[in-house]
């Protein structure tokens, strides 16, 4: 009867995995999950990381590929081919300091299959949220593997890209497209609902465009953010504590709220490199205290 049923599951062409995972609402601060990018403290280690992560108050990390996994061991790198063992060890870490892993990225997802599959076994194994990367070409790959894994995909955008033009006047290089929400919108209107946007707010705003504007763009498409406040529209800015700047943080979040975003949220904080600690903190105390009466 067993053999049975496990050969009317694989003729109907279930996947092997389980469902999409949710962040539980434990992992969230006033309905946020909150937390960081581990490129935050990319000087640091994996292990470092999340204890930094902890101590600012976050309750998910979103990891990078390519981190030295702790400072007695540098050379160890925590990526997607990761041995079992090493897993192991960063979910026990992750555990004791009561951090949950939600996502990982920006990884490069190629369009073969075998070579992409890898990616998203990591993710199940590590029970992620979702992945996040640019490989916008890989597209189709993509879509195959969401579906066969109940995985998200994010799209990130960087800061549009200039080139000299003809004419020796710097313009837009058009090779890089996904810097624009316009285009990210395009790219996955007519994909799994699995498939959108990780909405990296600081990069728009470095592109000349408003956080918020970006936000309403993409509605019903946002799977992460890297959420970023800055002092100024355009080039030139660094990452500062939410609320100090032009960013309209707040109302991006009730604009998340209202579009019933679940991903988490990712404080990638590229300032004050080796003392950001306390600057995060006051970012995550800005989302817990969002919406409260004084």
């Amino acid at each position: 009867m067993l053999k049975h049923i496990l050969s009317l599951v694989l003729a109907l062409g279930a996947a092997p995995f389980s469902h999409a995972v949710e962040i539980p609402d434990d992992y969230r601060i006033n309905g946020f999950a909150v937390g960081c990018q581990a490129y935050s403290f990319n000087r640091f280690s994996v292990f470092e990381a999340i204890e930094k992560t902890a101590e600012a108050g976050g309750r998910i990390i979103e990891f990078y590929p390519g981190q030295k996994l702790t400072k007695e061991e540098p050379n160890l790198k925590w990526d997607h081919n990761a041995s079992p063992e090493i897993i192991a060890r960063v979910k026990e870490k992750l555990a004791k300091h009561k951090v949950k892993a939600a996502n990982y990225g920006v990884v490069g997802i190629p369009k073969d299959e075998a070579a992409a599959r890898k990616i998203f076994e990591f993710a199940k194994k590590m029970e992620l949220y979702a992945v996040t990367t640019e490989s916008a070409d890989a597209i189709d790959t993509i879509e195959k593997m969401v579906k066969e894994f109940d995985v998200r995909v994010g799209f990130h955008q960087h800061a549009k890209r200039m080139k000299k033009g003809a004419d020796g006047k710097m313009v837009v290089d058009e090779s890089y497209k996904i810097w624009d929400p316009n285009y990210v919108v395009a790219l996955v209107k007519d994909r799994d609902s699995r498939i959108g946007a990780c909405a990296d707010t600081g990069h728009w705003q470095t592109s000349g465009l408003k956080a918020l504007d970006c936000i309403k763009i993409l509605k019903g498409r946002i799977i992460s953010s890297h959420l970023k406040e800055r002092a100024a529209l355009g080039a030139g800015q660094h990452d500062t504590i939410y609320g100090t700047g032009v960013s309209d943080t707040a109302a991006v979040l009730d604009e998340l709220k209202a579009q019933g975003f679940k991903g988490n949220i990712s404080i990638e904080y590229e300032y004050n490199w080796d003392h950001s600690v306390p600057d995060i903190a006051k970012c995550i105390d800005f989302v817990r205290n969002h919406g409260k009466k004084k």
